[in-house]
């Protein structure tokens, strides 16, 4: 048992006597672990990514110092809104992945699940929700959501509102891709402003909403650059950096700081070396805590993950002149909203701007959407001239295991690639 193992075991075994007492133990964890992005970062990492994970676990640590200046939100709320608000984006999914790398993930399932949610629930979901019932998880403002594109959403987060007796608010996308159903968000956004001054007693400006949600923009752009002009170089990959990459690119989308990384990223390829090994591009969610995926890709220049989808669903060509209609122009023409074709798409013109010499779909245990569409992606993805795996896992639940067909089946396919 390692030392990260065994921490999960005293941060479960102190929620159990006291859910304030396991809150203070998962803190200190991650406030040390704060330290050491910062004074011991990864040296095999580059400077952005190391920028990078210190500033993911910020994010994280700012719901457990001030959960009263936060709000639960899922991942595609547009939380220029709620960083106006003076709001610190408290985020299921991430939360939930870092219970996991943190070993505590087990507890919460069982947690959830003793409460009656199915086991096919997505983990993800099923760890937030088991670690607000016991008590490990403090107490937001408010909770912000949306049904983009998750199933689980509707029913995480009404769950949620009842354990934690708070406020909340659904963003209801419709899932036709028309210049109707942005009209339609952009009025839900602005009830998102009320509903937010209202709960918070601040005033939200419009002006400087509209410089934030300029700065999204300038971004997603500049992401999109530095996508594109690393298809040809070799930049050292992890397993979390993509995962970082996306949800930053979502709950910290328009504040200084992803914009800053951003350029971090551009200023990495100027020293980068020439493209090693094959480079694939993922879709879904990483199981970045499994050790086949690990022998594969930790630092591996034979391959490396150079792309996730998830940080790339929201394209930069959205209006700005009303930021209102700017980001409900964002969550409708999401490319994981409507047909599974437009995500397919998109996943297709992303592996073409980072050159990918093959594509993994990750059936992520518990997420319909992406299992039912495996078969259809996979025609696509191949017939666009990308050799395609489909594997099958979890995303956050160790518990899933199949580290025996994982590392055989990777293990093939970048055979495969090779020869």
């Amino acid at each position: 048992m390692n030392v990260v193992e065994t921490f999960g075991k005293v941060v479960e075994k102190a929620a159990a006597k006291s859910p304030s007492l396991g809150r203070g133990v998962l803190r200190t964890g991650w406030e040390l672990e704060d330290l050491a992005f910062q004074y011991r970062p990864h040296r095999e990492s580059y400077p952005a990514d190391q920028y990078l994970a210190k500033l993911m676990m910020d994010a994280m640590l700012a719901p457990l110092r001030s959960p009263d200046e936060s709000a639960v939100c899922s991942i595609f709320t547009p939380c220029e809104l709620v960083h106006e608000a003076g709001l610190h984006p408290y985020n299921v999914e991430a939360m939930s992945c870092y219970l996991s790398a943190s070993f505590a993930e087990q507890g919460c399932i069982q947690a959830a699940e003793d409460d009656g949610l199915s086991d096919t629930l997505c983990s993800y979901h099923k760890t937030f929700v088991g670690a607000a019932l016991n008590g490990l998880l403090p107490r937001p403002r408010c909770i912000v959501y949306t049904n983009v594109t998750c199933d689980a959403n509707l029913l995480t987060f009404s769950k949620l509102a009842d354990i934690f007796e708070v406020p909340s608010f659904m963003i209801d996308v419709p899932m036709s891709v028309t210049d109707e159903s942005v009209r339609s968000v952009t009025d839900q956004l602005h009830e998102l402003k009320a509903f937010l001054e209202k709960t918070t007693g601040r005033p939200i400006h419009d002006d400087d909403l509209a410089s934030r949600v300029a700065r999204s923009q300038r971004t997603l752009q500049r992401f999109e650059t530095y996508q594109r002009e690393r298809a040809d170089k070799y930049v050292p990959a992890d397993l979390v950096t993509p995962l970082y990459s996306a949800m930053t690119a979502n709950i910290l989308l328009g504040t200084p700081e992803e914009e800053d990384y951003v350029e971090k990223c551009l200023r990495d390829l100027e020293t980068a070396p020439p493209k090693k090994g094959k480079t694939i591009y993922w879709m879904h969610t990483i199981p970045f805590w499994s050790s086949a995926t690990k022998d594969y890709f930790l630092f591996k220049e034979k391959a490396q993950i150079v792309g996730d989808e998830l940080s790339e669903v929201c394209n930069s060509d959205f209006p700005t002149t009303d930021p209102y209609e700017g980001m409900a122009y964002r969550m409708v023409h999401n490319a994981l909203n409507g047909p599974i074709e437009r995500r397919i798409n998109a996943g297709i013109r992303h592996a073409k701007d980072v050159h990918a010499d093959g594509v993994v779909w990750f059936n992520h245990w518990g997420c319909k959407h992406t299992l039912g569409a495996s078969r259809i992606a996979q025609k696509a993805f191949q017939e666009a001239g990308f050799p395609t795996l489909l594997l099958d896992g979890d995303g956050c639940d160790r518990a899933h295991g199949g580290e025996g067909q994982t590392s055989t089946r990777l293990g093939a396919f970048l055979e495969m690639l090779e020869a």
